[in-house]
């Protein structure tokens, strides 16, 4: 048979997963990530942390599938995108954490981005808007604020990657210090249209250019992990931040295919083909992932707290004991009974992108409960995906296209069933959930093959894709804009 390993490495843990080349995943490790917050609204990883915990759960994963490294074909990698490393060259240690995406540091560096007027240029240029959110301003912090790391960077001798390219080099032994494009694109610092970094914006954020790593299709070689890692050299062949790798995953090949993930955050994404299409309603372009020189696009939306809501009700309000027991006390009551939280504990993403937003609950009455605040904490994540996709449908629209048939759902938080219908009702069109969520990693496993001859086409990709559940619309349309409505009045009450 023929095997491949997937690399996934997330915000909250490390995994590894060994797929056939049906898609079917055959054995998964995984290991949870400390998260270190050194004050309000900082995020960080211990970068060796990360490179230890997903070696381990790479060798686990062989071990549990009963096979070796030399049955291995290929090795895809899909990461935390944004997320932030340099290290040194020389001795191949970072400078400090790993600057985490969801880390809001780096705001004055992009209201003085904004004051001398480059807004409008690094959206013409990235796709994306000026947010904290990207890599590029992490790394101009880290230049700033580490002791000798600018002149470090300036002699040379430092590096600069997101997860991925981290990891890759930890792999090679430092022979190879490179990226993807759908990565790249998520720096602030690339040029989507040329699929080259930038001088003008590498000059604007103050970047030495020899830091940034070499950038290569999705999928392509990328090199070798040395033998002495897992027992014998394997070919990296898949790369890809992993949104587009869960796009890629479902098999959304196509412009007005569109993926929603539930994770940590929620994150959808509109394949647009090769056509760069500028967003209006609060969404970013982003480069999806390639599977040749050709330029490839997606138009994306991004939750900050989809998932980690019920890690709130966890361990913030100790609601339940563990995330499984959430659908369960939600749907002991028929609905959140005007109750509607607002998780917006690190301000809202798109499409609102309000950075001082806080987290609110609204609708409260003597009557509710903890299983309305919970039901009204599950529905959020609903409602926060909805908001992206008609977003989205007013883009494809004002672009001449048509609104999504389909939502193509994939993440942890996917197999919530009473989530999942709520969605399909909000929305109103079929969501639709693969026999295979884990399309991350199966994202970064496609990649892979593809680079190493496993698969032909991406034809022969989508016809691997199955569904294993879709959950059609029950509420009349009516009734989903008045719920819409009570969210969007919600929203307003976020920011002070």
């Amino acid at each position: 048979m023929t095997y491949l390993l997937a690399l996934d490495q997330g915000t909250s843990s490390s995994r590894s997963i060994v797929f056939d080349a049906d898609g079917n995943a055959l054995a998964q490790s995984q290991l949870e990530l400390a998260q270190i917050y050194p004050q309000p609204g900082w995020v960080e990883h211990d970068p060796q942390e990360i490179w230890r915990t997903q070696l381990a759960t790479a060798r686990d994963a062989l071990a549990k599938a009963g096979i070796t490294a030399r049955q291995v074909h290929a090795i895809g990698i899909t990461n935390q995108r944004e997320t932030t490393v340099v290290w040194n060259r020389t001795t191949g240690l970072p400078i400090h954490h790993a600057i985490v995406w969801q880390d809001r540091r780096a705001e004055p560096t992009c209201v003085e981005l904004r004051e001398r007027g480059l807004a409008a240029t690094i959206q013409a240029k990235t796709g994306l808007l000026v947010d904290a959110y990207f890599s590029g301003t992490k790394l101009k912090w880290l230049l700033d604020h580490i002791p000798g790391a600018r002149q470090q960077a300036e002699n040379g001798e430092l590096a600069f990657g997101t997860i991925d390219s981290w990891l890759i080099w930890r792999l090679t032994g430092g022979a190879v210090h490179a990226t993807d494009v759908s990565n790249a694109s998520r720096t602030m610092l690339f040029n989507v249209h040329t699929n080259q970094w930038d001088a003008e914006l590498l000059r604007a954020l103050d970047v030495p250019a020899d830091m940034m790593p070499t950038v290569k299709p999705s999928s392509a070689l990328y090199g070798e992990v040395t033998a002495d890692l897992l027992g014998h050299a394997i070919a990296i062949g898949g790369v890809a931040g992993d949104q587009q790798s869960a796009l890629f995953g479902q098999a959304c090949f196509k412009a007005g295919m569109v993926k929603n993930t539930y994770g940590t955050g929620c994150f959808m994404l509109m394949h647009t083909g090769q056509t760069f299409q500028a967003s209006h309603n609060g969404l970013i372009t982003t480069s999806a992932a390639q599977a040749t020189l050709q330029t490839e696009f997606a138009i994306e939306g991004s939750v900050f707290v989809g998932g980690a809501v019920v890690q709130w009700l966890r361990d913030g309000l100790h609601a339940i004991q563990g995330s499984g027991e959430v659908q369960a006390l939600a749907q002991s009551v028929p609905d959140s009974g005007g109750v509607i939280v607002v998780p917006a504990f690190t301000g809202l993403g798109a499409p609102y992108w309000k950075p001082d937003a806080r987290g609110t609950i609204t609708g409260l009455t003597r009557g509710s409960t903890v299983a309305h605040i919970a039901r009204a904490a599950l529905e959020s994540i609903a409602y926060q995906s909805a908001a992206l996709l008609q977003a989205m449908c007013r883009d494809a629209i004002d672009a001449g296209g048509a609104s999504p048939t389909e939502l193509r759902v994939d993440g942890g938080a996917c197999i919530n069933d009473l989530l999942m219908q709520f969605q399909a009702d909000l929305l109103g069109i079929p969501v639709v959930r693969p026999v295979v969520t884990e399309t991350t990693a199966l994202g970064a496993a496609y990649l892979a093959g593809l680079a190493t001859g496993v698969y032909r086409s991406t034809d022969e990709l989508s016809s691997l894709w199955r569904s294993e559940r879709r959950f059609l619309p029950t509420l009349d349309t009516q009734r989903a804009t008045e719920l819409m409505e009570r969210w969007e009045h919600a929203v307003r009450q976020t920011v002070l």
